[in-house]
């Protein structure tokens, strides 16, 4: 008995790289920390996940230092002037 499609072909999905590129993993856990407790949040508010935003900026910004992530100013990732005083108290 056959599965899939007729002919026993697989159909192929388009193959687009990453809009931004490598992603590479964090084999040394330099960003471990940061990517717990935003994990952590979102599993604590799943309603409100706008609450967990400044541990994604957090967690971005450690790819970024690290060398994990190409640098990048936020608002290209997705993150408002707004915000980054909200999460910043030292800016209020």
């Amino acid at each position: 008995m056959s599965f899939g499609a007729a002919g026993g072909s697989i159909p192929m999905a388009s193959k687009e790289p990453p809009e931004r590129g490598s992603f590479p993993l964090d084999h040394f856990g330099e960003c471990t920390y940061v990517m717990r407790e935003y994990l952590e949040c979102i599993k604590t508010n799943r309603s409100q996940q706008q609450e967990c935003r400044p541990l994604a900026k957090k967690y971005l910004q450690c790819r970024m230092d690290t060398g994990l992530f190409g640098q990048d100013d936020m608002r290209n990732l997705g993150f408002t002037d707004e915000e980054a005083e909200r999460s910043d108290p030292s800016k209020q």
